[in-house]
Parts: structure tokens; sequence; C-alpha cells
């Protein structure tokens, strides 16, 4: 598992992690979710590490969200209550990390990797990164009232709405036009560059500014979470449809949805 997350920490108190998966798009297993979470426990409780960055190997995608082969069992409530309660620990850490944290995205940001880039505190990407939820398009699942929260916070309704009702993936030029990326770089080794000036920029500053507008913004978005959400999760992960999603997706044919 250790090759699937390649991390170290470079001069200057920059932490650099990388999803190293690169022939499945970056695809998350479930034991990269664990390791990435207890980066950001280690990274947050470290004071020699001042700015953290994530990125995708290979230059054609960030992460292309969960390993849909990791859902060929889920049959039951418990299923999807534990796999969200499991991501949501993820993003929580990622929330809960007093260190910036930059998202430098070459290619695909989708799925679960949007969530984890969208718990970032700043994303640059490349002209060719694509952005998406298009799970009404593969599985048929759907996000939990924490993801809807955070999406809600950085993006706005309209946006994620769209994102999820049509499937579509997002431009980088749209990504900028909604705020979803602050910087549209050339390449991916462009973007790796812009990374590693704008994480020695940030080491510089004054660390407790940084960590306090961290915790404002978190608390803000906390106050607008507390909204049930269990029975969404539960309808769509157990329904027959995601059932279909995932056998399709792994046979590599178009899903046939009934609504049921």
């Amino acid at each position: 598992m250790s090759d699937d997350i390649l991390h170290e920490v470079r001069e200057g108190g920059i932490a650099w992690t990388t999803f190293n998966r690169p022939q499945a798009r970056n695809a998350m297993l479930f034991p990269m979710y664990q390791r990435l979470q207890e980066l950001a426990a280690e990274i947050s409780d470290d004071p020699a590490i001042r700015v953290w960055v994530l990125t995708g190997a290979g230059g054609k995608a960030f992460a292309s969200g969960t390993d849909i082969s990791q859902f060929r069992e889920f049959k039951t409530a418990e299923d999807a209550l534990g796999y969200e309660a499991r991501i949501d620990k993820v993003l929580g850490a990622l929330e809960n990390c007093n260190k910036p944290i930059i998202a430098a995205i070459p290619g695909a940001c989708t799925g679960g990797g949007l969530g984890i880039a969208g718990c970032c505190d700043i994303r640059i990407c490349d002209t060719a990164a694509r952005f998406g939820l298009p799970i009404a398009k593969t599985l048929g699942n759907i996000l939990n009232m924490n993801n809807f929260a955070r999406f809600y916070a950085l993006v706005g309704p309209a946006a994620i709405a769209e994102m999820i009702m049509t499937s579509r993936l997002f431009s980088s030029a749209e990504a900028k036009h909604i705020g979803l990326v602050s910087e549209v770089l050339d390449t991916p080794d462009a973007v790796a560059a812009r990374a590693m000036e704008l994480a020695t920029t940030m080491s510089t500053l004054a660390p407790l500014t940084l960590k306090a507008t961290k915790i404002a913004l978190r608390r803000l978005r906390h106050a607008t979470s507390e909204v049930e959400g269990d029975d969404l999760v539960t309808m769509c992960f157990t329904s027959a449809d995601f059932q279909e999603g995932v056998d399709a997706f792994l046979n590599k044919r178009a899903p046939n949805f009934q609504g049921k």
C-alpha cells in the first residue's frame, strides 16, 4: 500500500503527498483513504510542517474517486452508512488539519477525488483538468449531507445541482469561473511548479493567522451542516439501481437504471 500513496517532506517544511495509482486514474482504495486520514493528523500535529500539497501521479488525474471494485459486496443500509462514515472521517481529518492544504490538480478530479480537493484550502489545475460528480451516470448513489454542505459552501447550490443532475464534467475554465479553482496552468508540470511556489510563499507567513483562518471558515460551514440525510444515502446505496451501476461499470457497459 505504501506505493499507492507517496509522501515526503521537502525543504521549508512543505509536505508533499502523491496519489500513485496512475494505471487506475488514481482511484482511491480504502487503505489509501486510511493513510490520508493518518497523514492529516500527523501533519496537523507536526510543528516542522508549514504547508501540505496533495497531487496525483501520471499527469492524467488528481484522483478519480473511490475504486468501484470495492462496492461489489454492498447490500445493506449498514454498508452504505459505514462507507459514508468512513469517507467523512477522512474528509473531516483534512478539514481539521491546521496546516494549509494545496490541491495541485492534473486531469480528472471526480467523485471522491473532488471531495478531497474540496477540503483543501487552495486548488490549482491544468487546462486538461475536469471536475465532476457523475454519480447519476455511473453508480446511482448520492452524497451524504456533510458533502452536500461542503460543496454548497464552496460553489453554491446551482453549480452542485448541475454537476450531479447532468453528470457532465466541468472544464478547467468553468471550474475557475465558479470559484472551484483559483488558477489554471498549461501543464501538469506547471501545476506542480506553481504548487511548490505557493507552498514556499505560504510557509513564510504567520502560522497562527493561517490556522485561525482555516478554523473560522470551518466553523462557518459547520453552522450550516446539521441536516439529516441518512435516509437518502440508504435509499440510493441499497437500491437495485446501485447494484446495476456497479455491475455495469465493472463490465464496461452502459447501466440500465429503473428508479428502484
